[in-house]
């Protein structure tokens, strides 16, 4: 027999697939899937997200949000992921290519990606070719999107719903943490441990650059002879700028090609509270009484003026 919890993992399954070949982006590498299988939680007790654990550079991001929202309504997350378009990246195959951006939102519990049937044609038009899904099926509140085209999406819209504490006992009236990430570029560490081509290399010894050969494929192999006389061949990945040249004494560790990397990763948070209607009715209703009372109080203090002028007169 089949169980809900099944259908559930199989349904989360065909969502991933759709994600990574409905919207394919060529030479991508900076897939959501690789944290989504590597972490259960896609954020740590030290509040940093999986995301920077493979894109290692900083880059600032923006977050826009409501400050306060209705039960049961909808509203956008914004998360703006800002670059220089000009700017290209060295895909896998060695190439430069155009920036892909990706985000990631962890929403408070209970608060969901809105459905189809409940998001305006704004909203959809804003998000066309956007496939946004659940991080897992056990937080549907955490999306993820990407990677996606950067010159058509430095913003990133997640269309939300909040929840309703009178239906769910679990949500109260409160004032909760949202979080939110956004990259730009590819990774510079595979899900495996492995460096990608958007790295530095550096010299595994110190000594002097014996010889610097270059394969067909566009690899470099720099051999280092140290005081000893003992060779050591690095091999640099296509695409990449040497910053050495042979014969050139380095150093260990001594940078051997110029930093590739043109993209990064950035993380924010802000608040959001889940307001009660009939709290809102109430501050207006104070609100006006407010007003109506010092509205009398100058009536009353008018009045007063007047009959100590007539007084005054007579």
């Amino acid at each position: 027999m089949v169980t809900n919890k099944f259908l559930k993992s199989l349904l989360f399954t065909l969502t991933i697939v759709i994600s990574l070949f409905g919207f394919y982006i060529e030479d991508s590498s900076a897939y959501p899937v690789f944290a989504q299988q590597g972490y259960s939680n896609p954020r740590a007790a030290n509040g940093k997200l999986a995301c920077a654990n493979c894109h290692l550079n900083q880059k600032a991001i923006e977050i826009e949000a409501p400050q306060a929202v209705l039960p049961n309504s909808i509203f956008e997350v914004g998360v703006k992921v800002p670059y220089d378009t000009n700017k290209k990246q060295i895909g896998a195959n060695g190439k430069k290519t155009d920036l892909n951006v990706g985000g990631i939102v962890i929403l408070p519990n209970g608060f969901k990606l809105a459905p189809k049937d409940k998001i305006s044609k704004e909203i959809k038009t804003k998000n066309k070719g956007v496939f946004i899904s659940p991080y897992s099926t056990e937080f549907d509140n955490i999306l993820v999107v990407g990677p996606i085209a950067g010159k058509k999406h430095q913003e990133l819209i997640f269309p939300i719903i909040s929840p309703d504490p009178e239906k769910n006992s679990d949500v109260k009236y409160l004032t909760y943490p949202l979080y939110a990430g956004g990259n730009r570029g590819r990774g510079q560490v595979y899900p495996t441990g492995e460096k990608s081509n958007l790295n530095i290399f550096v010299a595994s010894q110190a000594g002097q650059i014996s010889e610097i050969t270059t394969a067909d494929n566009g690899e470099s192999t720099i051999t280092i002879i140290n005081s000893n006389g003992v060779k050591t061949s690095q091999v640099i990945p296509t695409g990449l700028n040497l910053s050495v040249k042979q014969g050139e004494i380095v150093k260990t560790d001594q940078p051997l090609n110029i930093d590739p990397n043109v993209g990064g990763f950035g993380q924010e948070e802000t608040e959001i509270v889940l307001q009660k209607s009939s709290r809102i009715i109430g501050y207006l209703a104070f609100c006006f009484c407010v007003l109506l009372t010092q509205i009398f109080l100058i009536l009353k203090k008018k009045q007063f003026e007047k009959v100590q002028a007539a007084e005054l007169n007579f």
